[in-house]
């Protein structure tokens, strides 16, 4: 990533709007909503937000190489870890594109030591945690991540636990950013999806697991920007549309993975919805993205766009 890169994506970042709730955009014609998505959050209090100032998991026994078709759930069903845990032993390593050939470090448990030390995770905040019950009995939950740093972080994730009423677990996961990277003084969303049963009235809990900063200049990836971006809010308010070019400088070298967040916001702040577009084959011109992210809760008043790249 050149030294560009950060003043880069964070003017990105404002280009539409700050992490701050702003006015409305202008509506168009009205797009189609998903129909499975229900219109009620359940909200966490801000005293149910827990940021964990270590990495939760012991030192690291062995090393695994990273195959072709691994994912970190797969692998931490296999060698019988929590995943979160798998997730904060391996900081570097983004959940989202593991590279093929890397170590991955695998938590020891207390029968099995080694003394080698996990890293300690970089701190950011969450500012709120938002849940939306689905038609089909899921949850989706998204924790607004902020990053007040000067620094890029990288391989954000943190821990959402639901409550049922009576305060027993429901149910628990690793939830992580639509993105490897967070630029600084910028908000993104971890994400997850809790699959049925889940109770509608269940409480969010986060506690921060990960996060680790970018390295100036660091080649896993370009300098990408977008270019004349335009968001269609629907008159309903329950999609909205987004369009652009995804850009890289003269003389780049092109670029394998492109990808385009949509974060939505309603009128107060709250995120009620993510999409992710995915494109290959930019190298020093640009390519259009086109695409439509819709509201799982209150009407969307404002769209953020993020873009990153990544060579072959």
């Amino acid at each position: 990533m050149s030294r560009k890169l950060l003043p880069a994506i964070a003017a990105l970042v404002l280009l539409l709007t700050s992490c701050a709730p702003a006015t409305r955009e202008p509506s168009s014609a009205a797009l189609t909503p998903y129909h499975t998505l229900t219109p009620s959050p359940t909200t966490a209090p801000e005293t149910d937000i827990f940021l964990a100032e270590t990495v939760l998991p012991s030192p690291t026994p062995f090393t695994y190489t990273i195959q072709a078709g691994d994912t970190m759930g797969e692998l931490a069903q296999k060698f019988g870890v929590p995943l979160d845990a798998l997730i904060a032993a391996n900081p570097n390593i983004s959940p989202n594109a593991m590279p093929v050939g890397a170590s991955l470090r695998i938590p020891a448990d207390e029968n099995n030591p080694t003394g080698e030390a996990t890293p300690t995770p970089v701190g950011f905040a969450i500012t709120q945690v938002q849940c939306y019950p689905t038609l089909d009995g899921g949850m989706w939950c998204f924790a607004l991540a902020r990053n007040d740093s000067a620094d890029a972080l990288e391989n954000l994730s943190a821990r959402l636990s639901l409550l049922s009423a009576d305060g027993g677990l429901a149910a628990a996961q690793v939830a992580i950013p639509p993105l490897n990277v967070l630029p600084p003084h910028a908000c993104l969303p971890l994400t997850v999806f809790f699959p049925p049963p889940v109770p509608a009235d269940a409480s969010p809990r986060a506690r921060i697991l990960s996060a680790t900063i970018l390295p100036p200049d660091d080649p896993r990836y370009l300098d990408a920007s977008l270019l004349n971006p335009l968001t269609e809010i629907a008159s309903d308010g329950r999609t909205a549309r987004v369009r652009g070019q995804v850009s890289l400088p003269a003389g780049s070298v092109p670029a394998q993975t492109v990808w385009v967040a949509a974060v939505a916001y309603d009128a107060a702040g709250r995120v009620v919805g993510f999409r992710r577009w995915e494109g290959m084959g930019v190298g020093g011109g640009s390519i259009p993205f086109d695409l439509t992210v819709a509201s799982l809760g209150s009407r969307v008043t404002r769209v953020e766009l993020f873009v990153e790249a990544r060579p072959s």
